[in-house]
């Protein structure tokens, strides 16, 4: 039992707040005071502890060490660099909304023809339902 519970996780959390300032400023080349004004410009922010100390993922040292290579090796400014973090931000949301619809588009398509319907909730989000144990399906709206 002892050495199935010291296995490491097959998949690692990317987002898990782990490293202590300075060890996330060690694996990103950087000084700590760097990864401080980092934060407080809003261009990488670390998660906090209950008394307040910065803990950095995965992720967050890869933001850095991005943050780094687009201000020494590209020339790019910190307000540019902020405006390329938020689009970037912007592009990773967009691409994981196309995820989830595809996965949606394929439950539909070989979800049986008769037990497909789909509703709006009330902010607007599009929900696929399923007509098993009610007595009248919604009816498919015909084309013109």
């Amino acid at each position: 039992m002892a050495a199935e519970s010291s296995r490491l996780p097959e998949r690692i959390d990317r987002d898990a707040p782990v490293f202590a300032i300075s060890v996330a400023a060690r694996l990103a080349g950087m000084h700590p005071q760097t990864l401080r004004t980092y934060d407080r410009l809003g261009l990488v922010s670390p998660r906090r502890t209950s008394g307040r100390g910065r803990r950095y993922s995965p992720r967050d040292v890869d933001r850095l060490r991005m943050v780094q290579h687009l201000s020494q090796v590209e020339g790019i400014n910190l307000e540019g660099i902020h405006r390329i973090l938020q689009m970037q931000d912007l592009v990773e949301d967009l691409q994981a909304q196309v995820r989830d619809l595809e996965e949606r588009l394929r439950q539909a398509l070989v979800a049986p023809a008769g037990s497909r319907f789909f509703t709006a909730d009330p902010s607007g989000g599009v929900r696929m339902g399923s007509s098993v144990g009610r007595p009248h399906p919604p009816r498919a709206l015909t084309g013109r």
